[in-house]
């Protein structure tokens, strides 16, 4: 091998790392995201209905907390998460995008 390709493998191998690791640190940010979001969404779509009985001696003008919940607030709060994540998401693929162009 010639001694003038020797520094220009280096460079293409220490970039090909650096880009795994912006790979691996995007990947663990949208699973993270993922799983709280998920979280959220099974306290709201379950646990409202689960806890029902306990939700409804709470009550908020008049009505009990699990009627807003059943009636309005776990679509309110599915339609929140996905608006979230599709914000938080454009967020991190940007970020991720500029650091694969700038270690290219």
């Amino acid at each position: 091998m010639p001694p003038e390709s020797a520094p220009s493998q280096d460079s293409d191998l220490r970039r090909q790392r650096l880009q795994l690791a912006e790979r691996a640190l995007h990947w663990r940010r949208t699973r993270r995201l993922t799983a709280i979001l998920m979280g959220l969404w099974l306290l709201t779509g379950f646990c409202t209905v689960y806890f029902a009985r306990e939700l409804a001696r709470i009550t908020i003008f008049g009505w009990p907390l699990s009627f807003y919940m059943a009636a309005q607030g776990a679509s309110l709060v599915c339609l929140a998460i996905i608006g979230f994540y599709a914000w938080r998401m454009r967020q991190l693929d940007a970020a991720y995008t500029r650091a694969m162009e700038e270690s290219a």
